[in-house]
C-alpha cells in the first residue's frame, strides 16, 4: 500500500488530478457565473405579469412581483415560522415615492391578475401601471375605458412615433448641422480676427453666409414649432388607487397588456426588448432605454485601440529580436515590458491625462485651434486620446507575444533567405513577419479582451455618463476624435454604482454585462478565425 502511494507521488498522478479539479472547478465557477448573467439578464426583456394586492387594511397596490426572499431575524433558533416578504415593481415614478417596494406576505390577503390593467412606457417617467379611463384627440373623447382606449391608442402610436421620428431628425440633423455651420464661421471669424484680418473679402465672404444660414434655421425652428403643437392626441391613465394622469401620445413609446400575452406574444415582445435595446439611446440616468452610444464607443475605442497597439508592439518586438544588440540593455528593456503588464490601469490614465491631454492635446490647440480657446478642443478627454492611452497599456502584451512566436522560428529559416540573397529587412518583411502573424494576433486577442473592459483610465481621458454626439457622424470632417464617448465598462460602473435607483438600475446592470461579454467574444471570434486562416495557409505554403 506504501508503495503504491509513492509510485503515484513520483509519477505525479496526484498533480494531475489536482490540475483537473482546479481546471474543472474553474470551468464550473465560470459557467455559473455566465448563467447568473444571463438568467438575469434575460429577466429584464421578458414580460411579467400585473398583479393586483389587496392588503389586510383593504389598500391595493399594483405591480410586478419582482423578488421573493426570507425576512431575516435576530433571534437565533426562533421558535417563529420563517416569514418571507416579496419585491412589487409599481411603477408611476412621478406619482410615488419610489416604483418599488416591499410587501412581507402576511399582510397579503388576496393577489389577483386583472385581465384590462396595461403598461405603458413612457419617455420620462419610467413605466406607468394602471388602467386607462379615456382617450382624447384635440380635446374630444375617442374611446373610454382601458379596452377600446387600447385599441384606439395602438392605432395611432404608428402617427405619433413617425412625428417624433421627424422632429427627432430635424432637432439632430437639420438644425443642428445649421449650429454646426455657424459655429464653424465664428470661429473662423475669430481666427481671423486674431490674425489681425477685421476686413478683406475672405471676412466679408464669411460675414455673408450668415444671414443666410440664420434665416434657415429660424425656418426649421418654425417647422419645428409646428410639428410641435401637431401633438393633440393624449390619455387619461388612472391608478389602481383613483389617481388620474393625463399623458401626452408624444410621450408614450409603447402600450400593451401583458396579463393578455400568449406565449408567442410575450416571445415577440422579448425580441422587441433587445432590439431596443440594442439601436436605442439612454434614457432616466441610463437605467432604461438602449445603449447604442455605449456600443458604438466601445467598437471604436477598441479599433482604433488596436490599430495603435498592434503596429507599435510589433516594431518593438522586432527590434528587441532582430536588430538590437542582445546584452544588458535589451534584458532590461525586456523586464520593463514584461513589468509594465503588471502596471495598474489607473496609472496609464493619469499618464494619458498629462502627456496625451494637457501636453499633446494643449499644444495642439495653440497651434491650430487658438480661436476655440480657452474652450479646449484636443486639450480635453476625446476617444483619441483614450484609445492612446489603451495602446500604451496594452502593447506590452502585443510585445510579449510576437517576441515569443519571433523566437519560435528556426534560426535555419533565416540564414536560408539570406543566403539566396535576400537582405535582412527582405527576410524579416517577407519570412519572418507572415511566420509569427498567429503570434501578432494572438497578442491583439489579448489586447482587445483587455481593453474592452477596462474603465479607470477611461474615465479620466474621454468616457461620460451620456454623450450628445457620436465621434463619427455626417458633419465635416466626418470623424470628431475629439469627442467624448460612451463605453459599456462605463455604462456599468455608472448605472450600477451611482444610480438613484437602484432597483430599477440592477437589471440594466445584467442586460449590459452580457452585451460586453458577447462583444469581446464576437471580436475574438473573429481574431481567431484570422489567425487559423494564417495558420492555415502557412501550413499549406510550407507543404
Amino acid at each position: 500500500m506504501k508503495t503504491a502511494g509513492k509510485n503515484i507521488w513520483k509519477r505525479g498522478d496526484l498533480f494531475i488530478w489536482m490540475t483537473g479539479a482546479g481546471l474543472a472547478l474553474s470551468l464550473i465557477m465560470t459557467a455559473a457565473l455566465v448563467l447568473g448573467i444571463v438568467v438575469n439578464a434575460t429577466r429584464f426583456f421578458w414580460p411579467t405579469e400585473i398583479q393586483s394586492i389587496t392588503l389586510k387594511d383593504e389598500s391595493k397596490v399594483l405591480g410586478m412581483i419582482m423578488e421573493r426572499e426570507e425576512i431575516p431575524t435576530t433571534e437565533i433558533n426562533s421558535p417563529l415560522p420563517v416569514r418571507h416578504r416579496i419585491q412589487i415593481k409599481k411603477a408611476n415614478r412621478d406619482l410615488y415615492d419610489s416604483d418599488f417596494i416591499w410587501l412581507d406576505e402576511e399582510d397579503i390577503r388576496i393577489t389577483q391578475t386583472p385581465k384590462d390593467v396595461i403598461a405603458v412606457e413612457r419617455r420620462e417617467w419610467g413605466y406607468f401601471f394602471g388602467y386607462i379611463k379615456e382617450v382624447r384627440d384635440s380635446g374630444e373623447i375617442i374611446a373610454r375605458g382601458t379596452v377600446d382606449g387600447l385599441k384606439v391608442i395602438k392605432d395611432m402610436l404608428g402617427e405619433v412615433h413617425a412625428l417624433n421620428d421627424e422632429i427627432s431628425r430635424l432637432e439632430k440633423k437639420e438644425i443642428g448641422a445649421v449650429n454646426y455651420q455657424i459655429e464653424r464661421i465664428r470661429l473662423k471669424a475669430k481666427k481671423l480676427a486674431l490674425d489681425g484680418r477685421t476686413t478683406g473679402s475672405e471676412v466679408e465672404a464669411l460675414n455673408a453666409k450668415l444671414p443666410e444660414l440664420q434665416k434657415k434655421y429660424e425656418k426649421l425652428e418654425e417647422k419645428l414649432i409646428q410639428l410641435r403643437s401637431s401633438h393633440k392626441s393624449k390619455v387619461v391613465l388612472q391608478t389602481i388607487e383613483g389617481k388620474e394622469k393625463i399623458l401626452s401620445l408624444s410621450q408614450v413609446l409603447d402600450i400593451f397588456n401583458p396579463n393578455q400575452f400568449s406565449f408567442f406574444d410575450k416571445a415577440g415582445y422579448f425580441l422587441k426588448g433587445i432590439n431596443n435595446f440594442f439601436w436605442d439611446d439612454p434614457r432616466e440616468a441610463n437605467t432604461e432605454g438602449g445603449v447604442f452610444p455605449a456600443i458604438f464607443g466601445t467598437v471604436l475605442m477598441v479599433l482604433i485601440m488596436s490599430m495603435m497597439a498592434t503596429p507599435l508592439g510589433v516594431v518593438a518586438a522586432l527590434y528587441l529580436r532582430e536588430y538590437a544588440r542582445q546584452g544588458t540593455m535589451v534584458s532590461i528593456v525586456r523586464i520593463a515590458v514584461n513589468n509594465l503588464a503588471g502596471v495598474p490601469s489607473i496609472v496609464f490614465g493619469v499618464f494619458g491625462v498629462g502627456f496625451f491631454i494637457y501636453m499633446i492635446g494643449g499644444s495642439i490647440d495653440q497651434l491650430f485651434f487658438p480661436e476655440a480657446l480657452p474652450t479646449p478642443t484636443y486639450g480635453t478627454g476625446g476617444i483619441l486620446w483614450a484609445s492612446l492611452t489603451m495602446a500604451l497599456l496594452t502593447v506590452p502584451v502585443v510585445i510579449v507575444s510576437t517576441e515569443e512566436g519571433l523566437a519560435s522560428v528556426p534560426k535555419g529559416i533565416r540564414e536560408a533567405s539570406v543566403a539566396l540573397g535576400a537582405t535582412q529587412f527582405e527576410t524579416t518583411w517577407r519570412v519572418i513577419l507572415p511566420t509569427v502573424m498567429p503570434s501578432i494576433l494572438t497578442g491583439l486577442i489579448l489586447a482587445m479582451a483587455r481593453a474592452a473592459g477596462e474603465v479607470a483610465p477611461l474615465m479620466i481621458t474621454g468616457v461620460v455618463k451620456l454623450a450628445p454626439s457620436l465621434p463619427i457622424d455626417g458633419l465635416w470632417p466626418f470623424f470628431h476624435f475629439e469627442r467624448k464617448f460612451m463605453h459599456l465598462g462605463f455604462h456599468i460602473y455608472d448605472v450600477g454604482f451611482q444610480s438613484p435607483n437602484v432597483d430599477a438600475a440592477r437589471p440594466m446592470v445584467f442586460a449590459t454585462t452580457l452585451l460586453l461579454i458577447l462583444i469581446v467574444i464576437l471580436l475574438n471570434v473573429i481574431a481567431v478565425y484570422l489567425r487559423n486562416r494564417l495558420r492555415k495557409n502557412l501550413s499549406v505554403s510550407a507543404v
